[in-house]
């Protein structure tokens, strides 16, 4: 398996970037633009980009510079909350840590995805809403089971309610 839970099939779509800057395609044996390369990520294709002149890896500096652009533009997804809170990570000894658990994040996020999208298939083939409901917290269940073993949270018991304001004494 690859980052983000990609089956890995072949070596990464190569791409170099010459002195000029421009960026070629050693698969299609053309140019191509950073569009291009979004256009392939989003697609599934993991991608590796290098320099030509001295064969570095470039491609969290370009992957970045795509993300940079399409944040700039449309409806972006990161805030600058979240941003500033990123920079203020950097230097600080829960960097690494933050940093997994991001990565963790969202692996977890895109497999739960992908699983309640299928449940989604198999559940509109044949079942009533309740278990689309059924489904959706499952899920939640999931996602909540994840943070907390990240966050070090004691594991949760179906006996202990979230909400202990009926438990009050008058």
């Amino acid at each position: 398996m690859t980052d983000r839970g990609q089956t890995a099939v072949a070596e990464p779509h190569l791409i170099k970037k010459y002195a000029n800057r421009r960026l070629y395609d050693t698969v299609t044996s053309s140019h191509i633009t950073l569009e291009g390369i979004r256009d392939l990520v989003a697609s599934g294709t993991d991608v590796s980009i290098v320099d030509d002149t001295n064969g570095e890896d470039i491609t969290r500096s370009v992957l970045l510079q795509i993300i940079a652009e399409r944040e700039l533009g449309g409806k972006p997804m990161l805030d600058s909350g979240f941003l500033m809170s990123i920079i203020r990570l950097y230097g600080n000894p829960m960097q690494d840590f933050v940093g997994e658990f991001l990565s963790n994040s969202f692996d977890t996020f895109m497999n739960q995805q992908a699983k309640y999208q299928q449940q989604m298939r198999e559940a509109l083939k044949s079942t009533p809403l309740s278990t689309m409901q059924d489904l959706a917290e499952s899920n939640m269940k999931a996602w909540q089971a994840m943070q907390d073993v990240m966050l070090g949270k004691p594991k949760r018991s179906a006996d202990t309610p979230d909400d202990k304001s009926d438990n009050k004494s008058e």
